[in-house]
């Protein structure tokens, strides 16, 4: 049937869902009670690795892991150094600013040594432990590119929010800021490289420049690392070049504005998203719940509606707040900013409500560990 992990983090705390079978499901928590869980993430390489992010306004940030699934965790380095003198660093509008550590928005565990993992932190950097967390160290040259002053905080944040990882090439990985784009190393991040051409944003002066764009999300099958897509501020975009260039992709979807995105575990061309209603509404399009699929990489969606709220539902679903696992058929996750966790054990056919009374729900991530 397949055992898989929930791991979901709250704007009150973690809590760890675990199941045998997908239908019937145990669920431990909080942990961190009132604390923020911007993300939690197990390891690739071992399933009992989980790393997670902590935050509060009153006692600044932690990373937490755990080395058995969550049962128990630890505090582990909570200093992130940077390099060179932060006055030196210029602010997003090339005006004198330090450079701020304000949070870790998603930690993103390397596929195969557990204690490698990845922090993508607010404001925008990379950093990176090789000690299971016990000590960081940025990767300076992405901050150094060269494009910072047309970096601008999206509603949320300056964020770097999303790490993905080619599994073919471990020196290649993309990263993703809002608001200033998708960037790309070939050298397992020393140097970087925007890659947004064929991304318009209405909102820019040149609404096709090199950075700048708001990027909410990008995914890929592991088997096409090539192969991207993305949510955008509004417009779903595809790549087959590894981002070099982008084209649209949004289709028949009752709203292109959006948080998550994601790919189906063993079919490359099946993805899917949950629209809202635009950038001042945060709310799902026209009030109903629905999970849109496309079969064909893009352009044409089909709603996912069996199990899911059709009138008067106004919750949010967040970038990180879906995921898939590993199983056959697959499954997917979702959590809600009303405190709904949704799971469907047959790729979104069907939809069952998990956890219908959590805080708001910030992350998502599942393991499977079958």
């Amino acid at each position: 049937m397949g055992k898989v992990r929930l791991l979901v983090g709250t704007q009150k705390g973690a809590f760890v869902f675990t199941s045998d079978n997908r239908k019937d499901w145990k669920i431990d928590g909080p942990h961190f009670a009132g604390w923020e869980i911007y993300h939690a993430k197990g390891s690739p390489a071992d399933p009992d690795w989980i790393y997670l992010s902590q935050s509060t306004g009153w006692f600044g940030q932690q990373v937490q892991r755990s080395t058995d699934g969550g049962k128990t965790w630890e505090t582990v380095g909570n200093e992130f150094p940077y390099e060179g003198d932060p006055g030196t660093h210029k602010w997003y509008d090339g005006s004198p600013h330090p450079w701020e550590f304000k949070r870790v928005w998603h930690l993103e565990p390397s596929l195969d040594n557990p204690e490698v993992v990845y922090a993508g932190v607010e404001d925008a950097a990379l950093f990176k432990s090789e000690d299971g967390g016990k000590s960081w160290y940025e990767l300076p040259g992405l901050r150094n590119h060269g494009s910072g002053n047309d970096w601008q905080p999206g509603a949320g944040g300056m964020c770097l929010h999303t790490i993905l990882m080619d599994p073919q090439n471990h020196d290649r990985m993309w990263v993703a800021i809002s608001a200033a784009g998708v960037f790309r190393t070939e050298d397992g991040g020393k140097t970087w490289k925007p890659v947004n051409k064929g991304l318009h944003s209405d909102f820019m002066p040149e609404p096709e420049a090199e950075v700048g764009h708001c990027v909410h999300r990008i995914d890929a099958h592991p088997t096409r690392p090539d192969t991207l897509y993305m949510q955008k501020h509004y417009d779903i975009m595809r790549s087959d070049d590894g981002g070099d260039t982008w084209y649209e992709v949004s289709g028949n979807l009752p709203s292109d504005f959006g948080f998550p995105i994601a790919v189906h575990a063993h079919e490359p061309e099946t993805i899917y998203v949950i629209p809202i209603e635009s950038d001042s509404l945060h709310y799902v399009a026209e009030g109903r719940l629905r999970v849109y699929r496309s079969r064909t990489g893009g352009n044409e969606w089909e709603a996912l509606t069996n199990g899911l709220p059709q009138e008067h539902c106004y919750v949010n679903v967040l970038r990180d707040a879906m995921a898939v696992d590993q199983l056959d058929p697959c499954g997917l996750y979702f959590g809600t900013t009303g405190g709904q966790v949704y799971a469907s054990a047959d790729s979104g056919d069907s939809w069952q409500a998990i956890a219908s009374n959590l805080p708001k729900v910030l992350s998502v991530e599942v393991q499977t560990l079958d």
